[in-house]
């Protein structure tokens, strides 16, 4: 039976590898003990944080929410009670839309959830 190099495999794998460490510093770029290293390493980073952006992204609606709605003189939490006392089911990322590109349809919005709370006894 004939030997079997592997020459042409290590080489494939290795070209890989560089290929995505490609743009790192130093000998992570260049060097496959480093730079295999390094790739396993950023995929763990971006696997972690595909999950991390979609926390972060629907913090920044709600930021920019809060500061929207208290225009209006009320808070977020307030204004999602209201919301949800309306039956009005829009999601965060819509609303967040809508106060950046159509003001008056949030005001419409931010009227209604108003509306449907309980006036405080001031």
């Amino acid at each position: 039976m004939a030997r079997v190099k592997r020459g042409v495999t290590s080489h494939a794998k290795h070209k890989k590898t560089l290929k995505a460490a490609k743009g790192f510093y130093g000998r992570r770029k260049n060097t496959i003990r480093a730079a295999k290293a390094a790739v396993d390493r950023s995929m763990q980073y971006a696997t972690r944080d595909r999950k991390a952006k979609k926390r972060t992204i629907r913090g920044l609606w709600i930021q920019r929410l809060n500061a929207a709605v208290r225009e209006f003189g009320i808070t977020y939490s307030r204004f999602i009670d209201g919301l949800n006392k309306a039956g009005v089911t829009i999601d965060r990322k819509v609303l967040s839309d809508l106060a950046i590109n159509q003001p008056a349809a949030f005001a419409a919005i931010v009227e209604q959830a108003k509306a449907a709370l309980p006036t405080a006894a001031a």
